[in-house]
């Protein structure tokens, strides 16, 4: 095993980091180099970045501006970090990755999808994980997860938590278009199910991978 690059991607409040820690713990009791990561973060320089698309002072921010700087968080990430680990054989565990773009910045926002494709592919390398783990959840159900995780204080919701619940329901559909468009690389999953449910079906999908990496490669 290893070399094998797993996103897990899904709207406000459905889990996605959860159910990324809990296999990575299940991998490194095999033992498995695990690399945990984000998008946007997981470097220095994406950091930075993710806290300047989050923060509700960089409210109004331009469309366009916020592509960008998703895409320039994205290729230091690859560069830096994903590329690398997977160049080692070890399994990357990234936390949102070129998906997201398409579904909030594409169907959210609007932007043209041809364009975001040929950023992604220019963000990224070409690069495209074995699987995504698709975390299916009402936005109107996730945004009350993430009042409660926030004290249901308003004000401490970030920029993209805050946006209204028409345009959640917009990146649902987005995602859900990619699930009928990829089929094999994009594993959705009820968000509505008990974590511990969750991380069962997680782990199916995982081993579905696994053992036809062994079957392409045994």
């Amino acid at each position: 095993m290893g070399g094998l690059f797993v996103t897990f991607e899904g709207g406000e409040g459905s889990g996605k980091t959860t159910q990324l820690r809990l296999l990575a713990n299940r991998l490194r009791a095999l033992p498995e180099e695990v690399i945990e990561t984000r998008d946007p973060g997981g470097t220095p320089i994406g950091k930075e970045i993710r806290t300047l698309l989050l923060s509700r002072d960089s409210t109004p921010m331009e469309e366009a501006t916020e592509l960008f700087l998703y895409e320039a968080s994205r290729a230091q990430l690859v560069r830096e970090v994903i590329s690398p680990a997977l160049a080692r054989v070890a399994v990357v565990l990234c936390d949102r990755f070129t998906d997201s773009t398409v579904a909030y910045q594409g169907f959210g926002r609007g932007l043209d999808l041809t364009l975001i494709q040929r950023l992604n592919q220019l963000a990224t390398d070409g690069l495209t994980p074995n699987l995504t783990i698709l975390l299916d959840l009402d936005p109107g159900v996730g945004l009350a997860r993430c009042m409660r995780s926030s004290s249901g204080e308003a004000a401490s919701r970030d920029r993209i938590e805050a946006e209204p619940v028409h345009f959640h329901r917009r990146v649902r559909e987005g995602y859900l278009e990619l699930a009928r468009q990829e089929p094999e690389r994009i594993r959705p999953i009820d968000a509505a199910l008990s974590v511990a449910e969750i991380e069962t079906a997680v782990w199916d999908e995982f081993d579905r991978l696994r053992r036809s990496q062994f079957t392409v490669h045994g």
